[in-house]
């Protein structure tokens, strides 16, 4: 597969051959579901936490005699079956992560990446950089290569002038090529990748 590799102007200056080993074939999407349900459980902070009736504030002096008095016993006012008492098998602080083998995710990214080839939101810049870190220049930017929706900018290493210029940008996210997931690529219409980041990726995703 070839794409054409345009400049920020969106003219064409060029053309970039895609290794079929690491960009062709069919999209698994079943890996793609796999790698982002693993992602957003890794992302949630868990701190849910409710009390035990072994951590409820109260005395754990029994109320009232066992008998005698006519109503129900007790033994505690920390019992569950009262308003102020602990709680039953409730939801408590944990980590949500797990981990999924490296090849899974590798072949993951591989099939966002190719499904996003097949759509054609994939395009080639042959440099992503603003002069100044300001909004403006990263709207302007975008503007030029007709991008209305939620982007990805991917460079081998990004500029720190580019990731704050589009930092106050919500449906915009740069990141480096090592660090590229399926699910930065799933969330994306469109991805704006340099030819140096291709080459990274064609490297991992052939292995």
């Amino acid at each position: 597969m070839t794409l054409d590799v345009v400049n920020r102007q969106n003219e064409k200056v060029g053309s970039i051959e895609l290794g079929e080993e690491a960009f062709g074939g069919q999209a698994d999407l079943g890996l793609v579901w796999e790698s982002v349900v693993q992602q957003n459980a890794a992302a949630r902070r868990g701190t849910h936490h409710t009390k035990t009736r072994g951590e409820v504030r109260g005395s754990g002096r029994k109320p009232w005699r066992q008998k005698g008095t006519g109503r129900a016993r007790v033994g505690e006012i920390r019992n569950p079956l009262w308003r102020t008492g602990g709680t039953v098998f409730g939801p408590r602080t944990r980590s949500y992560a797990y981990s999924l083998p490296k090849k899974v995710v590798r072949r993951a990214l591989r099939a966002a990446l190719v499904q996003k080839l097949h759509d054609g939101s994939v395009t080639v810049v042959d440099q992503l950089s603003v002069d100044e870190p300001k909004t403006s220049q990263a709207v302007e930017l975008l503007a030029q290569l007709d991008v209305a929706g939620s982007a990805l900018l991917v460079d081998t290493k990004c500029g720190e002038h580019l990731r704050l210029a589009v930092r106050n940008l919500s449906k915009v996210r740069v990141v480096d090529s090592n660090r590229l997931t399926a699910r930065d690529v799933a969330a994306a219409a469109r991805i704006l990748v340099t030819p140096a980041a291709v080459e990274h990726l064609e490297k991992v995703l052939a292995s």
